[in-house]
């Protein structure tokens, strides 16, 4: 009996820890983006729905599934909006995960990643 109160214990620990909600109301940050594309076209995303590359949508780590955010690439002011529909990214360093679509409206398709600002925007 001590062992399942234990273990019940560590699971609702670990699942208080699983929560990534972050206030989208002000959120503002700098970073690096990067994107995903053909290879993930289709496949499920963290939040259910399929991934497709041609949308603009975002994969963040924390920020609530429908969050519309305006990205802009820092080094070309091009701006883009998208709704975050997916978890990641899951590569150190990296602020969000870009659609191909989102990713091509931002001119970063060539270099892969971009410096960033991500912005939430209110409903």
């Amino acid at each position: 009996m001590k062992r399942l109160l234990g273990a019940c214990a560590l699971l609702s620990l670990l699942a208080g820890c699983a929560s990534h909600d972050v206030d989208p109301r002000g959120y503002d940050k700098t970073g690096i983006a990067s994107y995903y594309g053909a290879r993930h076209h289709g496949k499920r995303t963290a939040s259910g729905e399929p991934f497709n590359q041609h949308a603009l949508t975002a994969a963040h780590p924390g920020l609530p599934f429908g969050t519309r955010v305006l990205v802009t690439n820092l080094r070309n002011d091009e701006s883009v909006v998208v709704r975050i529909n997916d978890r990641g990214p899951h590569t150190r360093g990296r602020l969000i995960d870009l659609s191909r679509e989102a990713a091509k409206q931002l001119d970063m398709l060539g270099s892969g990643t971009a410096k960033v600002r991500v912005q939430g925007l209110s409903d």
